[in-house]
């Protein structure tokens, strides 16, 4: 019997439910074992063998020779593939055998190791794999947000294998390295755990913090081997290597065993409920994923659900605990919700209950996706696309990892680019996946990483080049803004104040909002700023640990939203309404007499109002406006200038121009994540049929950071390709007139009017029939003093 025969049915409705778009089958794979390596110490390897690993696989110990012969290594392999022994055997063995040497000389000066992820939860389940293995020469402590103040200075003193964070690393250990001189002159290792996870703008951070954490090593007389650990990626070698700032060897052939997996593509059904535009919209993918999730858990089988936002977890965790009360008043308890802004005790007491089987089913974001081990799930539940192919096979491969036969669904959302994946499977699974994306050239990341490279130990003149050739140049604006100082020897801070407080190493300025309960003044949880005037704007609905709160007041000035508690039975979004200008452009492609463009551009937005839907149906209940500052935004943007004439002879008339732009617009940005490694929300858009700066219809597709963030660029390289999925996304959508499978969207200010479906079509093969002809030149003219002087004014 099929794998498929087996599995399918428990999604529920039967063997071949009309939801079921296609399924794929990836196959067992067996393990190829090999010996450990002689440099291995007996110890180390003993201690192994108690935790039940007698033969590491294959890609272990290639990744490990390459790390213990003192070359930078990324190892690249799936999910469950065992990524921790290769990091983990050359640190031990070292941080063992030099310990062994300080016992027989009584001098402290064994090998120190120090291995950094992007969540607290990975750090503290690697802490427990490296305590089950009973080294006692290994002294290993997590030091992050949660440690307590009077063991940071023991960890300092004493530990050798230090876990952190990145955010970590910036706020409490570089600033003070000083303290940690003893532990950098010793370093012989950096671990970056998933380090496929920094992309974009925090990629981009952590790029630069890797440049000053190899700085301040130098400083003290250390090379540490860097040695990282990513999902499966186009070139991780490249990609790692610009992350560290050096040469790197790439490990990629995986020879772990997993068990077989059954992939269901799955698109919920088109409803008989009419949107805010007169068409039927599908049933939500909160709804589809909380239902099959509470078919899985009545069926008693392990299931994860995966979805992008953090409102998203906690409602299908909401959601199936109330159709579960129907079907066994047991069961409700054993499904939770997990994303990051939970307390700590919160986080660390459901992993405890997922690890131990006590909950069957939890829904969760990206930060369960990462490489904390739970092993004995069955199955997989993907709510919407999760932003690139190397995030799905991550996250589908969570099941199955004690070798059983498992099933992972991808729920498709409302979202042209769901609409196209379940329908062009080879766009999944015969494609190779996407390369991470991100600048570290970027000056709205860079010059506050200057200044606090500067106020660590002063830059030197020889030092530029350890940041890039925009490094210089930098640092001369940052002068005259007065935020260094020039002296002869290099660049000095001088401010009394923090130079780490100027970077946000993952969002845009402005730092957390608290989340606290009016009635009892409890701290409830944290969200990014840059959410707040979305998520928690007056009025909003805020879930956490399944009770719903309703916002109150956001001061944003200080920082807290104050909620109290309710049970509406809607949930709330944000709109907006946004204006671009062009400040320069710096690449141009002529496709026939159709212009694309690359460049800088100045957005203003602001938040206008909210909706109330209903949770199930989607449903708007009501609008309220709302008053708040309206935000500007210096970033990088691709754009298309159309001249009227193409769209005419085409077929469209003026008065079509706005909707066959609106819609080409809201599909395009919804297909980015196809050809880069972006999510819908990091990216925006704005269309005209007449812009000030063109003077003629243009879309333009923007980076949703500041100074960019890497996908318009990329979109501009790819923008043939782009446009080709977006059309061919638009045409296979089996709505009429436009819906948010292919053309409507959740971020649209305008209440997605106007929009025509068709119009789009047209415009897009406008688009695509020009692009056989296609001219390339630079862009020229510079940049308006105030866009260069934002990097810093806006990050401080």
């Amino acid at each position: 019997m099929a794998l498929h025969d087996s599995l399918i049915p428990l999604l529920g409705s039967g063997a071949d439910p009309e939801q079921l778009v296609h399924v794929h089958e990836i196959p067992a794979r067996q393990a190829v074992p090999v010996p450990w390596p002689d440099w291995a110490h007996p110890d180390v390897v003993a201690a192994y063998a108690t935790v039940g690993v007698h033969e590491p696989w294959r890609h272990q110990i290639e990744a490990a020779e390459s790390a213990h012969s003192g070359q930078h290594t990324i190892i690249s392999t799936g999910t469950a593939s065992g990524k921790s022994l290769a990091y983990l055997l050359p640190a031990l063995d070292e941080i063992h055998r030099t310990a062994l040497d300080d016992r027989v000389t009584l001098e402290p000066t064994g090998s120190v190791a120090l291995y950094l992820a992007p969540t607290k939860a990975l750090a503290a389940d690697q802490l427990s794999a490296v305590n089950a293995l009973q080294l006692p020469t290994v002294r290993a402590e997590t030091y992050d947000g949660d440690t307590d103040t009077g063991a940071r200075r023991w960890i300092r003193d004493h530990a050798n294998l230090v876990l952190a964070n990145p955010d970590m690393l910036h706020f409490g250990v570089l600033p003070n390295h000083a303290w940690w001189a003893r532990f950098f002159r010793r370093l012989k290792y950096v671990i970056i755990d998933e380090a496929h996870s920094y992309r974009g703008v925090f990629g981009s951070n952590v790029a630069n913090l890797m440049r000053r954490l190899r700085r301040i090593c130098r400083y003290y007389g250390a090379d540490p081997v860097f040695i990282g650990a990513s999902a499966t990626s186009a070139d991780p070698a490249s990609s790692f290597g610009r992350l560290i700032g050096g040469e790197v060897t790439a490990v990629t052939r995986d020879a772990s065993p997993h068990g077989a997996t059954t992939v269901a593509l799955w698109e919920p059904q088109l409803t008989e409920l009419k949107g805010e535009n007169g068409v039927r919209s599908r049933r939500t993918v909160i709804a589809e994923t909380s239902d099959l999730l509470a078919n899985l858990v009545a069926a008693q089988v392990r299931t994860i659900a995966f979805i992008k936002s953090r409102r998203g977890a906690e409602t299908i965790a909401t959601i199936t605990r109330r159709l579960l009360d129907e079907v066994h008043p047991s069961l409700p308890d054993r499904v939770a919700a997990y994303r990051s802004g939970y307390l700590p005790e919160e986080r660390r007491e459901l992993e405890r209950r997922l690890r131990s089987g006590e909950l069957l089913g939890i829904s969760s974001t990206s930060a369960l996706e990462l490489g904390i081990d739970v092993s004995g799930l069955d199955a997989v539940l993907v709510a919407g696309w999760p932003g690139t192919r190397a995030s799905l096979f991550q996250q589908i491969g969570r099941a199955g990892r004690s070798g059983q036969d498992a099933l992972a669904a991808f729920v498709a959302s409302d979202d042209p680019l769901d609409t196209y994946l379940v329908h062009h499977p080879e766009a999944i699974f015969d494609i190779s996946v996407e390369a991470t994306v991100f600048d570290p050239s970027n000056p709205y990341v860079l010059g506050p990483h200057l200044c606090a490279a500067a106020a660590e130990i002063p830059l030197t003149p020889d030092e530029r080049e350890l940041f890039g050739p925009t490094a210089a140049g930098l640092l001369d604006q940052l002068v005259d803004q007065g935020y260094l100082r020039r002296r002869p020897s290099g660049w000095f801070w001088t401010h009394a104040e923090s130079a780490a407080a100027l970077v946000n190493l993952r969002a845009d300025g402005g730092g957390p909002i608290n989340i606290v309960e009016s009635d009892t003044g409890m701290l409830l949880g944290t969200m990014d700023s840059p959410q707040s005037q979305y998520q928690a704007h007056t009025g909003a609905v805020y879930v956490h640990q399944g009770q719903t709160f309703l916002v109150d007041e956001l001061n944003e000035a200080d920082h807290c939203a104050m909620v109290t508690r309710g049970n509406p039975e809607f949930y709330t979004q944000a709109r907006d309404v946004t204006q671009i200008e062009v400040i320069e452009t710096e690449r141009t492609s002529h496709w026939g007499e159709i212009q694309v463009c690359f460049g800088t551009v100045k957005v203003t937005t602001q938040v206008v109002s909210f909706q109330r839907k209903a949770l199930i149906s989607n449903e708007i209940l009501g609008e309220e406006p709302l008053e708040l500052e309206a935000k500007e935004l210096f970033t990088k943007a691709v754009w298309f200038v159309i001249d009227e004439h193409l769209l005419t002879g085409a077929g469209l008339i003026p008065a079509d121009f706005p909707g066959a732009l609106h819609a080409a617009e809201h599909a395009s940005i919804g297909m980015l994540p196809l050809i880069a490694t972006s999510d819908r929300w990091d990216i925006g858009g704005v269309s005209t049929a007449l812009h000030a700066d063109t003077e003629k219809p243009t879309i333009f597709v923007y980076d949703g950071h500041p100074g960019g963030a890497g996908f318009a660029e990329r979109a501009y390289e790819a923008a043939e390709l782009w446009l080709t999925a977006t059309r061919d996304a638009i045409r296979a959508c089996e709505c009429e007139r436009g819906c948010p499978s292919c053309v409507q969207s959740p971020k649209c200010g305008n209440k997605n009017n106007p929009l025509s479906k068709a119009g789009a079509v047209t415009l897009l093969q406008v688009l695509l029939d020009n692009a056989r002809s296609r001219e390339t030149e630079p862009g020229s003219g510079a940049a308006p003093a105030a866009a260069a002087a934002a990097p810093v004014r806006q990050a401080g």
